[in-house]
């Protein structure tokens, strides 16, 4: 049956146009860079036979042969491969497998290059956490280096986790001429239920329980190989990737090394390759389709799709920062006016961890984003006229694939539970659940569909830090058992690299929990996994940049009122003029694991609101 599709809402449609109008001039020059590649191959010309032979040289003779002959497409691997982070894993034989799926309908493959995979579940609270995103933008030009040997007529990007997926993809639409499919591995087995967890946390934060109790607790969690369970930055990625046309439909989220996962690889392998520039000449011929590069994927449209999608389902506040950088890297330019215009029209559909108790296998289980996504476009949510690595419109992921008799079928998605995911008519709130906060402090961002309707208006006197650790001794010490609205300056991406500050979640949730009212104000950032504590995060402009955050005195009243979209500090406007900004001395930040290297990304870097990028 054929997706019933409603005319685009009004807001939605009228928000992109705004896109549109806004980015035509470097929309244009990115289109124009693109198109001038359209149907141009390498051929022995542009590559001389020593360059030839040194690509081809590692090779086994079938594959030579094949890129010898030039005409057939070869296709570059980008893999985000180690075996520490969970949900990367499972790469490790992916290669091989996708070179034999691609030497099967006659065109070959090659690992292009590996990009860094950092795991923020390893940094978080650490040192290391100050390089979190600024890796990815060393993702995004590692990406380019390993493309930019100029003898790739295909992409296959491999990687999952937070900062890595929107690396890979702004390093691949720099080469947005080519084709280019994202495979994803999967999330690892449903562990302890993430609210057990997150009280383990808390009690462990209160004195409670020992590290042992607590360590148990976290291995029961993340206990097997693939992604991590809850609704955080990674699993967002690939609902992302899903609802922009950039995986094969229905993929997400089935778990890794079983057959299902197994097929659909091979699948996205052959799909690749069926899209080329080159596809006509291919020997398989029922997989050759129209031409689709990259850069007819990734559209004003799409963007819009996409953030229409992490408002349904109640995505990482940490592609406020990634959306915008996306775009960027393909002449769309996206603001936080765009994502509060479309929150207030996107009913929150999907009740995933942090969002409720379920996790992403139940998620998945249960309609998964296929069911999300038919429930959008029936009700003209979601732009359907848009471009995917399946062809035109996005109806074809309205359906979740399975194995019938070893074969691949797609079946239209239906809804298995309504705990977990909701029709349109019936949604667990009205909106997306995302607040652009504005006042004398600036503009920030905060998810509330995370946190109850009680705890989202916090008015109360400040304390202000210009470190985690500082937060946790004052917790410790008894200092916040009160009404209270924690500020902590200084952890914008100038400052130290804006690290998450996850780590506070179960102190402040304890003092939540014992009855005070309390808020977290932030130049930082919080974790996908974060939820209940009102907050007002990626605040901007940041503390080093003398933003009125760093005027903020002790004592001082701070207004936090996430449903009327209000954040500000009530002392007198000549007052706060008048206030000389906090200085902190940052030199220890600038040195240790590698932070040394990234001078030039913290003095270079933009704003959060334009997505904290050092490379446009």
């Amino acid at each position: 049956m054929t997706q019933q599709v409603q005319q685009v809402n009004k807001i939605i449609q009228e928000v992109t146009d705004t896109i549109i109008t806004r980015s035509r001039v470097t929309r244009e020059l990115y289109l124009a860079r693109m198109r001038a590649h359209y149907g141009v191959r390498v051929s022995r010309e542009q590559l001389s036979c020593t360059n030839l032979a040194h690509v081809i040289a590692a090779e086994d003779s079938k594959t030579k042969l094949q890129l010898k002959k030039i005409e057939a497409p070869n296709i570059g691997i980008v893999t985000a491969y180690n075996d520490m982070l969970s949900a990367h894993q499972p790469y490790y034989r992916y290669p091989e497998h996708l070179k034999q799926s691609i030497l099967n309908v006659g065109a070959t493959a090659q690992v292009a290059g590996g990009v860094p995979a950092m795991c923020d579940g390893v940094t978080q609270g650490q040192i290391g956490m100050e390089l979190s995103l600024f890796s990815r933008d060393v993702i995004a030009m590692a990406t380019a280096i390993s493309l930019s040997h100029n003898v790739f007529d295909g992409v296959i990007c491999l990687g999952i986790c937070d900062k890595i997926v929107p690396g890979l993809l702004i390093g691949a639409l720099q080469f947005g001429y080519l084709p280019t499919i994202f495979i994803p591995s999967g999330p690892m087995p449903s562990g302890i239920s993430n609210k057990e967890k997150a009280e383990t946390r808390k009690l462990f934060a209160e004195g409670k329980i020992g590290e042992e109790a607590l360590l148990e607790s976290e291995m029961m969690s993340y206990h097997a190989a693939g992604t991590c369970t809850f609704y955080g930055t990674a699993n967002s990625n690939q609902m992302l990737m899903e609802i922009m046309g950039l995986h094969i439909p229905g993929s997400a989220f089935v778990p890794p090394n079983t057959p299902l996962r197994h097929v659909l690889t091979d699948y996205a392998a052959r799909r690749v390759v069926g899209i080329t520039s080159q596809n006509t000449r291919m020997a398989n011929r029922q997989l050759a389709d129209r031409f689709i590069p990259l850069c007819e994927v990734v559209t004003e449209k799409s963007i819009v799709n996409a953030i229409v999608g992490l408002l349904a389902t109640g995505g990482s506040t940490n592609h406020t920062l990634h959306l915008p950088a996306i775009a960027k890297a393909c002449g769309i330019i996206i603001n936080w006016d765009d994502f509060s215009a479309i929150s207030k029209v996107i009913p929150l559909l999907a009740k995933v961890y942090p969002n409720g108790a379920s996790d992403v296998n139940q998620f998945h289980q249960a309609g998964g984003v296929a069911y999300v996504i038919s429930q959008l476009l029936k009700h003209g949510l979601l732009h359907e006229d848009v471009m995917t690595v399946m062809g035109r419109g996005l109806s074809h992921y309205t359906k979740n694939p399975s194995l019938v008799e070893n074969k691949l079928v797609w079946s239209e998605a239906v809804n298995q539970n309504m705990d977990v995911v909701r029709p349109i008519d019936n949604p667990f709130a009205p909106d997306g659940g995302l607040r652009l906060l504005q006042g004398n402090l600036g503009r920030a961002v905060s998810k509330v569909s995370a946190i109850a309707k009680e705890h989202r208006y916090v008015k109360a006197v400040a304390h202000v830090f210009v470190s985690q650790d500082d937060v946790l001794a004052a917790y410790k010490a008894g200092k916040l058992n009160h009404d209270c609205v924690v500020v902590l300056c200084f952890q914008g991406p100038q400052a130290n690299g804006m690290p998450e500050l996850h780590g506070l979640t179960p102190s402040l949730a304890s003092l939540q929990d014992q009855g005070y009212s309390v808020g977290l104000v932030t130049d930082g950032r919080m974790s996908g996994a974060s939820g209940k504590i009102p907050n007002a995060i990626h605040l901007t402009p940041e503390s080093l940049e003398g933003g009125p955050i760093a005027k903020i005195r002790d004592g001082d009243i701070v207004e936090l009122d996430l449903e009327g979209g209000i954040l500000r500090v009530l002392v007198d406007d000549a007052e706060l003029a008048s206030r000389k900004p906090l200085m902190v001395n940052l030199e220890n930040n600038q040195h240790g694991l590698g932070r040394e290297l990234f001078a030039n990304f913290r003095a270079n870097v933009t704003s959060s609101e334009t997505g904290a990028t050092a490379i446009f």
